[in-house]
């Protein structure tokens, strides 16, 4: 021991070395006390009273320090509730103490040594933990100072304000705060825990200069979309590096913020609002349950596999025809979830076979149906394999749960299906009525619908970055269009709660917020990564690809839709076919697939989903076929 530093063994021993800081306190401020009262000549008459009191209030005050839990140490982290309950116990303390005085001590006790011991007695024990705190964070401060990057946090706010104390108690994080920066007026000059508010972002490039800054770190929670991209071209324009603390949803469940600093993403300028879920509603359908979930190592397939974990079902059975990615999710879940039963099985949606072979060894009681095509462009020239898929694949899963017991199934749709201008989404529409045909039994059909999510394998995100580290040009199809975004996390945990809330033969909507201009969110990536758009890295227009529209929509009009429970999900009152007319449409185009007839394909999926408009491609790929036939019939 006698090798280890001085404050590592106060540390140790830190229950012992509070108790007698505290009884040294208690003894001062009873002498401080009299000597002040007396002016340092202490009468012979009042002796006595000295001596009862010097025996007595450290004894009735370390008895009061004990039970408020003041002797335990952790000084280090001194704050305003520990003042709070210091004065608390003192209070308390010197009214037993004084009661046990005016019992056992000779009568003629100065009256103002009572309120003189308290007074002393607070601010000695509340010194104590004060200098202590300021001897700490100065070490830490001095430890490393030179590796650390001179910082500025904006936003002044509780964030920033936790932000800062967090830097300065862990002496490992690299940066050394020199000021805050906040956009209310009315907090420049102020001056936080002695860091001063030194301006609004206006100001970021001449504070950057001056004072030498080289990281913003950007404390704003609660911004939303246009602030954030507002604060990230500060940061741009004053050629700073800057890195951001997660949104409240993240601040919630994480360990303290210094933790989270994490680089700016794409996701933090769309300013979405943290998701309310109701847990219980849904660990109520999913906890000690086996749950499937098709396409599960896709996109939203892997992220309901994460988001469900957290339920504690009895087994997730990850069905997927994708090996390696299946492999990889398998490989993740058991690392991250390790006492999760997690079944990885390989087959397709479109083998009836293999999926009842399934469904008997498992028995699940829930389903997400979250297997198909989704590439609009690819689509539009597969069009029968967008068929056999996305149908005909979501019926035989369908099918297979009806036969099988299961309790829910759950499609996820598209925002696509609605007034659909392309072949995915006029099959997404289908599947919802193919979904919602089978809603005659024990197991309770849904579908829900919402638009693109960040980050996966249909959306724009990963393409931009590839092109951007490649240094351009980034290619957006046409400057006006706009399309729903959310998170990929966002997305999962609303379909969760909209399943837990549906009752059979429903089309949730999730709420997407206002659309997002394309080239607005490729200027905002090119941002991201530390470059200016158009100077660095040109956009360029490419035209809009076969089967796409300019806007997107999540129902038809908003009288199409009814609110539910939870402000974020909506229903769809849209219109729906009977079990025996849909047979018979999907008998229709079975055997269509089967003569390979782009024609009749598409004037079938026309009369099922008759607010279907086929794009000009498709139509012309119609033509093209009609000629060739007729080419061949006059041969």
């Amino acid at each position: 021991m006698r090798d280890q530093p001085v404050f590592a063994v106060l540390l140790r021993w830190r229950r012992w070395t509070a108790t007698l800081a505290h009884l040294a306190a208690f003894a001062t401020a009873v002498t401080l006390a009299f000597g002040l009262r007396f002016d340092l000549h202490l009468p012979a008459h009042c002796l006595p009273h000295f001596f009862w009191a010097l025996a007595i209030w450290p004894v009735s005050k370390l008895l009061a320090f004990e039970l408020v839990g003041l002797n335990q140490g952790g000084w280090r982290y001194a704050s305003v509730p520990d003042l709070l309950r210091i004065g608390f116990a003192n209070l308390v303390g010197s009214l037993m103490g004084s009661a046990a005085i005016v019992a056992l001590a000779p009568r003629g006790f100065p009256r103002s040594i009572y309120l003189l011991d308290l007074i002393l007695c607070f601010l000695l024990t509340s010194g104590l933990r004060v200098a202590v705190r300021l001897v700490v964070e100065a070490a830490s401060c001095s430890q490393g100072a030179r590796a650390k990057s001179r910082t500025l946090i904006y936003g002044a706010g509780d964030a920033g304000v936790t932000l800062l104390r967090e830097i300065r108690n862990n002496p490992s994080l690299p940066y050394a705060v020199v000021g805050f920066v906040d956009d209310e007026p009315d907090k420049k000059g102020l001056a936080v825990y002695g860091t001063k508010v030194l301006g609004a972002g206006e100001a970021l490039r001449e504070l950057v200069r001056r004072r030498g800054i080289e990281t913003v770190l950007i404390a704003i929670p609660s911004a939303n979309g246009p602030q954030m991209t507002r604060t990230l071209r500060l940061c741009q324009e004053a050629g700073v590096a800057y890195k951001t603390i997660p949104g409240l949803a993240e601040v919630i469940e994480g360990n303290g913020l210094a933790r989270q600093i994490r680089d700016v993403a794409v996701e933090d300028l769309l300013g979405r609002n943290p998701v309310r879920l109701e847990e219980d509603q849904i660990r109520g359908k999913l906890q000690d349950n086996v749950v499937m979930v098709t396409g599960a190592a896709g996109s939203i397939g892997s992220e309901l596999c994460r988001q469900i974990a957290r339920y504690r079902p009895a087994a997730i059975v990850a069905f997927e025809i994708a090996e390696s990615a299946l492999f990889d999710l398998d490989r993740e879940m058991r690392r991250t979830f390790p006492t999760l039963d997690f079944r990885p099985e390989i087959g397709s949606v479109q083998n009836p076979a293999r999926l009842a072979e399934v469904f008997r060894q498992y028995s699940p009681s829930v389903v997400y149906h979250a297997a198909a095509y989704k590439h609009v462009p690819l689509m539009e020239s597969n069009v029968f394999e967008a068929i056999e898929n996305n149908v005909f694949g979501t019926y035989s899963v369908a099918l297979a749960a009806a036969q099988h017991g299961v309790e829910d199934f759950v499609l996820i749709s598209s925002d696509k299906a609605v007034r659909p201008a392309n072949v995915m989404g006029a099959t997404k529409r289908l599947a919802e009525l193919v979904v919602l045909s089978l809603q005659n039994g024990r197991t309770r059909f849904v579908a829900v619908r919402f638009g693109n999510v960040l980050g996966s394998s249909g959306s724009v995100v990963p393409i931009f970055k590839q092109q951007i580290a490649a240094g351009g040009p980034v290619t957006v199809t046409h400057p006006e269009m706009r399309r729903f975004f959310m998170s990929i996390p966002e997305a999962c945990q609303l379909v969760l709660q909209a399943s837990a809330m549906g009752e059979g033969g429903q089309i949730f909507v999730l709420d997407m917020g206002e659309p997002v201009k394309i080239v607005d969110l490729a200027e905002n990536l090119i941002l991201l990564s530390g470059l200016r758009p158009d100077d660095d890295i040109k956009i360029e227009f490419s035209g809009i690809r076969p089967g796409e529209k300019l806007y997107e929509e999540l129902s038809t009009l908003l009288e199409d839709t009814v609110p539910t429970s939870h402000e974020k999900i909506r229903i769809y009152m849209g219109n729906r076919l009977a079990a025996g007319d849909m047979a018979n449409h999907l008998e229709s185009l079975w055997e269509i697939c089967e003569r390979r007839d782009v024609g009749q394909l598409i004037l079938a999926l026309k009369e099922i989903v008759p607010d279907y408009s086929p794009s000009a491609y498709v139509l012309r790929r119609l033509l093209d076929t009609r000629a060739r036939q007729a080419v061949g019939v006059t041969a």
